[in-house]
């Protein structure tokens, strides 16, 4: 009997031993993308514009392995690599299960990757905040104002129905860079969407916010497709509050756009306008995406700006042209 526990012993210690072992241990698999763009720009404040070339690029490390309980495991990690200043973009790991979705670590809340805008496809759009990489002016139309990549902690919930939910919670606004909490802004991220397809008409809704200080954020926007065509628009408002205890004014904008898909090529004509304190600023542009082979993309961009500011001094208006390639790996 002694030595039939103890064989029973052995083959229960071999089988969780096993089960211990069936999932594969995480490989990292490269991928990434480079944007190359150039462009010139003329403007009221800086008749050449900021500059002539730009670029953006990123490599990213990413993998997970599946847990023999159906669990998944998972790790990102994203570098920007540009100006001789390579730091650390995103660096976080998540779990997926019938439960939904957690993520910890340096990565953009559920307001930031739940925030739905109209249409553009061309590298420097009226709504995606690239303007200021080629004119000078320190205003720009906006309706979201994502806190960014701090150290925060974000659940998903699973999709019902074609609905989804999202918060997270950051517990100190500058705990990007070094992981320490200093100055006790606690931001608190929340969203839900809707995502379904009708027959050949499909829909994408969100609403989305963030609580920072004494103030809040929040951005409502839609994008419908149909045919070959995707219309959108969003509207925003944002406290004077938020972020800061000595805040300005209030902000509010909106944008609307549409894009048109071709083949290979896909154009957007986009327009943003925001209202702060005793000015505002309009964009509008026109994209244009043309897809040469795989993960190589030829995007260009007709902008146009205009900010009536609160002070002459900081009136400013211009136009610009950018065009170049985005390679995806």
């Amino acid at each position: 009997m002694k030595k039939i526990l103890v064989a029973s012993s052995a083959l229960v210690a071999v089988a969780f031993a096993g089960q211990a072992q069936a999932s594969e241990k995480i490989a990292l698999s490269l991928g990434g993308f480079m944007e190359q763009w150039v462009g010139i720009a003329d403007e009221d404040n800086n008749a050449e514009g900021k500059n002539k070339f730009q670029s953006d690029t990123e490599v990213h490390f990413k993998g997970s392995t599946t847990l023999d309980n159906g669990i998944e495991v998972g790790v990102a990690i994203e570098f920007g690599i540009e100006g001789g200043d390579n730091t650390t973009d995103e660096q976080y790991l998540y779990v997926n299960g019938g439960f939904g979705q957690v993520k910890l670590g340096s990565e953009d809340g559920a307001a930031g990757d739940m925030t739905i805008s109209a249409p553009a496809v061309g590298p420097v759009g009226a709504n995606d905040g690239d303007l200021t990489k080629w004119i000078s002016t320190s205003n720009l139309p906006n309706n979201s104002w994502d806190d960014g990549d701090d150290q925060k902690i974000t659940y998903y919930t699973p999709v019902f129905g074609g609905f989804r939910a999202g918060v997270s919670y950051t517990d100190s606004a500058d705990a990007e860079a070094n992981d320490q909490t200093t100055n006790g802004r606690e931001v608190f991220s929340a969203g839900v969407e809707y995502n379904g397809d009708f027959d050949a008409v499909s829909v994408s809704v969100a609403a989305t916010g963030e609580s920072k200080n004494e103030g809040e954020w929040y951005n409502i926007g839609a994008n419908v497709g149909f045919a070959n065509f995707v219309v959108g628009a969003s509207y925003g408002e944002k406290d004077k509050e938020f972020g800061s205890t000595t805040g300005t004014y209030d902000v509010d904008g909106y944008d609307f756009g549409v894009s048109y898909a071709m083949d290979a090529a896909t154009v957007s004509a986009t327009y943003a306008f925001s209202d702060y304190g005793n000015g505002e600023v309009a964009a509008a542009d026109l994209g244009l995406a043309y897809t040469l082979g795989a993960g190589v993309v030829w995007k260009s961009s007709v902008f146009w700006f205009e900010d009536d500011a609160d002070t002459n001094t900081n009136d400013n208006d211009g136009f610009g042209v950018v065009s170049g390639l985005a390679l995806s790996f």
